[in-house]
Formats: C-alpha cells, sequence, structure tokens
C-alpha cells in the first residue's frame, strides 16, 4: 500500500500562500543548536520529515527536544551526551553530517554513519573532512561509520575547492571552540550560511563575513541558549512563484525575501511572466500564453539556483521555442525530464543540459518523484495538465514542502491524497 498525490489538472488558482521556515537552514539550525549550554528556541520550523528526522537523532544525544506551537522548537543540551549516531534517521536525511562539526566542535569526538537524503549523483563529503582535519581532527572510517577525534582543535586557514554549503556550515561549526582564529576562503555565500552565522553569533560565537567568500571564526570558550527565526524558504517561494505563473489567475506570496530570488526574477521577467514585487510579497499573475523560451544555467548563490531548474523545467514546456537547462552543479538532476515525457512533454537530455521544446499540452499520468524537487516538479505539471495526474513516492516531497497539499487546496487546486495497492 502507498499514499500518492492525485491532482486534477485545469483548475485556476487564485489567493494567498504564506512561505514557511528555510528547510535548508532548519537542517543546519538544528544540528547548531547543539553547541550551546542552555536552551535555543527556534521559531519558524517547517513542519517537514527532515525535522522529525532530526529530532530522533537529537533525542538519541539526550537533548530535550520540545516542539511547542505550531512553528517553534526548543532544543535543551543542558543533559546531552556524545554518543555514536547510528540510528536509522542518519540514512533518511542528508543534512544529519552536520552533527559531525557540531559534536566535534563541542567534544572533540564525533562518530556517525554515512548519511543518506535525495540521490543526485556523487555529493562528496572530502570537502568537509578536510576542514576537520586542517583543524585538527584524525579522521577513521570503519564499518560505514566516520570516527572523527580531536583533543584540541586549533584554528587554520581553510581554502575550499568548491564552494560547497555543507562543507562551509560543518567547519564553520567546528571552528567555534577552535584555538584561535579560522579562515574559510571560497566560502558558499548562500542565504542559509548567513542564518546559521548569526544563530551562533547570538549564542555567543565569533564569526565574521558570512555570505561573502571569506568567513573568519574566532574561538570562543563557551556558548549559550539564545532564540532565532528562520529566514523563509527561498526555494519553496521560488516553487510557488512559478506554480502561479504556469496556473494561477492572481497569487499572493508572502514572507519572502524578494533579494534571495534575484536570479529567479529576472529570468520570469525575461521569459514573460507578470510580478510585482513588494517588501515582503510577490504578486503573480498567470499568463502562459505568451511565454517565451529561455536559456538558465544553474550556478552557485547569487547565481540560478540548482534547486529550482526542476519546478522551472514544468513551466518551460509551455514557452514558445527551445529552452535549454544546463546543470553545473548536481550533473545527474534530470531525472524528472523523464517523468514529464510521461505527460506529453518534448524533452531531450544530454548531460549535462535538457532541451525543453515548447509549447506542448500535458496530459494526466501515472508519475514518480526521483526526489525533492522532481516532486514539486511533477506537482507543477499536474496543475497544468489536462485530466488526474498521479504522484507515488511522495515521501520525497514531504521531506521539504510543508502541507503542499492544504496551501494548494486553499488556492483552489483540486489535489488530494489516496491511498493505492
Amino acid at each position: 500500500m502507498e499514499e500518492v498525490i492525485k491532482i486534477e489538472g485545469g483548475h485556476k488558482l487564485n489567493g494567498t500562500v504564506r512561505i514557511s521556515g528555510s528547510k535548508n537552514a532548519t537542517v543546519a539550525l538544528i544540528p547548531a543548536a547543539i553547541l550551546a549550554n542552555g536552551p535555543v528556541t527556534i521559531c519558524g520550523v517547517p513542519s517537514i520529515s527532515d525535522v522529525e528526522s532530526l529530532s530522533v537523532l537529537l533525542r538519541d544525544l539526550g537533548v530535550v527536544v520540545d516542539i511547542r506551537s505550531s512553528d517553534s522548537i526548543v532544543i535543551d543540551p543542558t543533559q546531552m551526551e556524545n554518543k555514536p549516531l547510528i540510528h536509522e534517521a542518519v540514512n533518511k536525511l542528508r543534512a544529519s553530517y552536520y552533527f559531525m562539526g557540531a559534536l566535534l566542535g563541542k567534544y572533540g569526538h564525533a562518530e556517525i554513519r554515512m548519511p543518506g537524503g535525495c540521490y543526485l549523483g556523487p555529493r562528496p563529503i572530502d570537502l568537509h573532512l578536510k576542514g576537520f582535519e586542517a583543524l585538527g581532527a584524525t579522521i577513521h572510517y570503519d564499518h560505514g561509520a566516520y570516527i572523527l577525534d580531536a583533543p584540541q582543535l586549533i584554528g587554520n586557514k581553510i581554502f575550499l575547492d568548491i564552494a560547497s554549503v555543507g562543507a562551509t556550515i560543518n567547519i564553520m561549526m567546528a571552528a567555534v571552540h577552535a584555538q584561535g582564529r579560522t579562515t574559510i576562503e571560497n566560502a558558499a555565500k548562500e542565504p542559509e550560511i548567513i542564518d546559521v552565522a548569526t544563530l551562533l553569533n547570538k549564542m555567543g560565537a565569533k564569526i565574521r563575513g558570512a555570505g561573502t567568500n571569506v568567513i573568519t571564526i574566532d574561538g570562543v570558550e563557551a556558548l549559550g541558549g539564545c532564540f532565532h527565526e528562520i529566514i523563509p524558504d527561498r526555494i519553496e517561494a521560488a516553487t510557488y512563484i512559478v506554480l502561479a505563473a504556469a496556473a494561477a489567475d492572481e497569487v499572493v506570496v508572502e514572507n519572502v525575501i524578494p533579494q534571495h530570488l534575484e536570479s529567479l526574477l529576472s529570468k520570469l521577467h525575461e521569459i514573460g511572466v507578470d510580478i510585482k514585487v513588494d517588501v515582503d510579497r510577490l504578486i503573480i499573475k498567470g499568463n502562459t500564453g505568451n511565454l517565451k523560451a529561455t536559456d538558465i544555467k544553474t550556478l552557485p548563490y547569487p547565481g540560478f539556483a540548482t534547486d529550482i531548474q526542476q519546478p522551472l523545467t514544468a513551466l518551460l514546456t509551455q514557452a514558445h521555442g527551445q529552452s535549454i537547462v544546463t546543470e553545473t552543479i548536481y550533473t545527474e538532476r534530470f531525472k524528472h525530464c523523464q517523468e514529464l515525457a510521461k505527460m506529453g512533454a518534448n524533452i531531450n537530455v544530454m548531460i549535462p543540459s535538457s532541451f525543453i521544446n515548447g509549447p506542448t499540452p500535458l496530459s494526466g499520468a501515472e508519475v514518480s518523484a526521483t526526489d525533492l524537487r522532481c516532486g514539486a516538479c511533477l506537482v507543477i505539471a499536474g496543475l497544468i495538465a489536462e485530466g488526474t495526474t498521479t504522484i507515488r513516492n511522495i515521501y520525497h516531497i514531504e521531506r521539504g514542502y510543508e502541507h503542499i497539499d492544504e496551501k494548494l487546496s486553499a488556492l483552489g487546486a483540486k489535489i488530494w491524497r489516496e491511498t493505492i495497492e
């Protein structure tokens, strides 16, 4: 038995949708909170399965986790013990690797199973490990688990070969207690990194330069509890913006930071989408009849986000001409194209690019969410397709989109869940 999402296409969306807190920030902020010696309250936490998996891991370590209201979580690590993280929850999410940096920083020792998550081709963690080694840690790999040891972490200059978000955050967490100064060069600049640095600084860390390519961390003795509100999820916001462009009369997307979405907004403007930008909300008028094809190349922030190319591909099937999407971050990220083809899309994939010929009418079909953002792409395709679309493997969607069916129903979509054999 499997739960699926079904969508009856062709219903125009209208109304307002509120964006939840950032998934990619949340999954780093929660492990970062264990560096404190007192309770940390995080507000704006999205209700997604990744948060449940992280809570399981925290409780394994003896951390008290109190999910207060709909969106706030209190993490109290005062009675915490450093134990090996070998729970199956580690396999469920990639971000469990942030416990490496946090535990190494706090205790000088960490033991953790190889993390899981969406399969998007190779996503090596060697940059994280190189960073830990530069701070003085020794690393062993034994029976599928990493064992990290450092009697004393010492600040150092670390140059990242690739501006990796995960490695930047992980090294930052390990370095907060290191002796002296750590400099991360060619650091990633994503807004989520600024959010984690902000939390750590509120706890008493000394981090400068987050959001630029050089981050400086001066080690401190101890960190205390604090209160922190997560930034809005720019990828969820992007998904609803693209979805509105594809299927709405008029939709307002609120609780956004427009500056985080500039690369997407300029592309949508170029292809002919009508968007009005306000301080913390956007008004999108749908008009798929006059869209022009475009070329997109994914790049690290502030370039075009790899996480947005899949949802956008669904919209590009309705644009006039040939659009080309070139993927420079995760070259395997084209599984959604095969699923869209089942619905009638005309797409040729020649890695690292896909060639989308439009406009093509889409028809409802049975498709599968191969990963989180592929799921978002199929939801958008289902909304504009004729007939009913059935999406399988929806656990991928639930990893990153809070109450997606409820939010869409409130806008007038015909979307529901069913259990099938």
